[in-house]
């Protein structure tokens, strides 16, 4: 069986199709960081991860890894080191999914002013409309 026909197995519009969890993860925030970083810069700490993405918790940066080990997408080293050191890579697979998920990084960081102001534009409509249903609108000064 080739490649194309065995993706034409799974149907991700089906409620209980696996491929749902490959979506969970790859729309993950901090997969699509942990992966983008690791294929740009090579193997890495897990503190070296941890102070390149801002915001991260060592609890969050702990689980995310895991599961990315688990699903095939990096690799764990131990080195027998005092304290021991963990150094963390990307898999083949994971570069192939990498190779999509840096250009959805690039992308929001090109287009999130826009969407912002979009954001933006939308809440302020929205207000005024809230407020004009609920009679909280300011006064209009009619000319007599």
């Amino acid at each position: 069986m080739d490649r194309d026909s065995m993706a034409k197995d799974w149907d991700a519009y089906a409620a209980t199709c696996p491929t749902r969890q490959a979506l969970d993860r790859i729309a993950d925030k901090w997969t699509v960081l942990i992966l983008g970083l690791l294929v740009e810069t090579g193997p890495m700490r897990f503190n070296q991860l941890r102070r390149e993405i801002a915001g991260i918790s060592q609890k969050m940066l702990s689980q995310t890894l895991k599961s990315l080990e688990r699903d095939g997408l990096v690799t764990r080293k131990v080195f027998a080191t005092v304290p021991v050191t963990v150094e963390y890579a990307v898999t083949p697979l994971g570069a192939t999914l990498a190779q999509t998920l840096v250009p959805l990084r690039v992308w929001a960081e090109t287009h999130v002013e826009r969407m912002l102001q979009a954001r933006a534009a939308y809440d302020a409509a929205h207000d005024e409309a809230h407020e004009r249903a609920d009679g909280n609108a300011p006064a209009r000064l009619d000319a007599a």
